[in-house]
Parts: structure tokens; C-alpha cells; sequence
């Protein structure tokens, strides 16, 4: 059985950490599978949805394939770490926007794929935490550089150095996540935020997400003209065309 599925409706491809029996925990080859998923998505996709299956992201690491690892020495426990790692940083250079879909638990490397992806929506009572320190471990998925990047050193390090749980309604007021939505609100706000992403222009979504993430690694006045010769170049292309008559005839919003 495959431990990550994908499907494709329309302009939204879905992909699934299909591991429910562990609730979702990362293996290398889920963290394989994912990345490769990501990758053949991106080709056609608009936006890309990335959901746990059994009402769960991930709760991380699966510790009995770390336990089995360990037995072979570093060399045989650095696959488990790469492969999440390159599935982790795909996500940044794909031309579509990644959005995390998160319910139930969300630790440590699940925790930390979602700090990877573009956009966090989060059930409000879900259970998120790096929890590595809670076992005696450090964080292997990214969470020590992008956590900080998110929410600031005081913040990301009191909660990394605790453990403590957050809610997905604090992963929100933290900037952690987009927007938390109540149980009964979850699916139907989910579903209405990724068909608003979904019926926009591929190639504008993904110069604008290039942009941002490009710019968070330089010096905002170099980042501000790259935005420059970036709206010079799409605006005088064909690309842009219709949009502008779009909104030169009424129709825009």
C-alpha cells in the first residue's frame, strides 16, 4: 500500500499521508513518496493540498523505524532524515502554492511540514508541538531554522525548548497558520479557500509565491526590485492580458 496517495480534481491536486495506522508517522519512504508526489502534482496543479489521513496530520518520526535504524549506525539513519528533508524543501521551489490542511495531531516532523509549506489552514483544536526535547531529541525536519523565521527567536525557542502543545486556534494567532476554523466550519472553509486559490492564474500564483519566498533570503531593498523588473516583465507580457480586460471591463475583484 502506498503511503502517500495522490488524486486530482480539476485544478487541485491532493495529496495524502496515508499512514493511519500510525497516525500518519514519518518513514523514509513516506518522506520518498512525498516528495515525488509533490514534484509530478506541480507539473498540472494549481495548488496543491496535503492532508493526513484518519483525522490526523503526522505525529512525526515513526520511532520503531528510528529504533531499527539505530541499530545500523548513523550512515543507516540519515535516508529517514534527507528524504524528509528534500520533501520539506521541494515545496518551496515548486511554481504552485502547497497548502497544509491540519487536524487531530501534528507533531515534531509532521509539526514540521507544516511550517514548510506555503499556507497553514488548521482545525482550532488540533494538537501541534515540536515535542522533540519531550524525548530526549532535536528537531530533524527544520523545524530549529524555520520556526524562528515564523514566529521569532523568544517564541520559537521557548516552545521548542518546552515542548509544550499549542492549539491550531494559537497556531493561528501566532502566524503559524493562515486561518483556524471551528469543527463544524473545518471542511467547508477549507474546500471555499483552496477553490478561491484554485481559480486564479497559475503563473501569477507562482510569481508571487517565488517572489516571498525569495525575498525572505535577501535584503528588502534587493528584494523590492526584484518585485520591480518581476511586474515590469508579467505586465508587458501576454500572460497578464486577460486580467487586466477583466478588470478594465467590470469584472474584476
Amino acid at each position: 500500500m502506498a503511503v502517500v496517495t495522490t488524486g486530482e480534481d480539476g485544478p487541485v491536486g491532493h495529496i495524502v499521508l496515508n499512514r493511519p495506522e500510525a497516525m500518519n508517522a514519518i518513514t523514509v519512504e513516506l518522506g520518498e513518496q512525498l516528495e515525488r508526489a509533490l514534484r509530478s502534482l506541480a507539473r498540472t496543479a494549481t495548488v496543491i493540498v496535503i492532508r493526513g489521513a484518519g483525522g490526523n496530520f503526522s505525529v512525526g518520526g515513526d520511532f520503531k523505524e528510528l529504533a531499527r535504524l539505530r541499530e545500523s549506525g548513523p550512515d543507516a539513519l540519515r535516508p529517514l532524515f534527507e528524504n524528509f528533508h528534500r520533501a520539506c524543501n521541494t515545496i518551496a521551489e515548486l511554481p504552485v502554492p502547497v497548502v497544509a490542511v491540519v487536524e487531530g495531531y501534528a507533531m515534531a516532523g509532521g509539526f514540521e511540514l507544516m511550517q514548510a509549506s506555503d499556507i497553514a489552514l488548521v482545525r482550532a483544536d488540533a494538537k501541534l508541538a515540536d515535542n522533540h526535547a519531550n524525548f530526549g531529541q532535536i528537531p530533524g525536519g527544520g523545524g530549529s531554522q524555520r520556526l524562528p523565521r515564523l514566529i521569532g527567536r523568544q517564541r520559537a525557542l521557548g516552545h521548542i525548548l518546552s515542548g509544550e502543545r499549542i492549539t491550531g486556534r494559537q497556531a493561528a494567532e501566532w502566524g503559524l497558520a493562515y486561518r483556524s476554523f471551528e469543527t463544524e466550519e473545518f471542511a467547508d472553509g477549507v474546500d471555499a479557500f483552496v477553490a478561491r486559490l484554485a481559480e486564479k492564474d497559475r503563473a501569477a500564483l507562482g510569481k508571487i509565491k517565488r517572489l516571498v519566498r525569495r525575498g525572505l533570503t535577501m535584503a528588502e531593498a534587493d528584494g523590492l526590485a526584484m518585485e520591480l523588473n518581476a511586474v515590469v516583465e508579467h505586465v508587458g507580457g501576454d500572460a497578464a492580458g486577460s486580467g487586466i480586460a477583466s478588470f478594465t471591463e467590470g469584472k474584476g475583484a
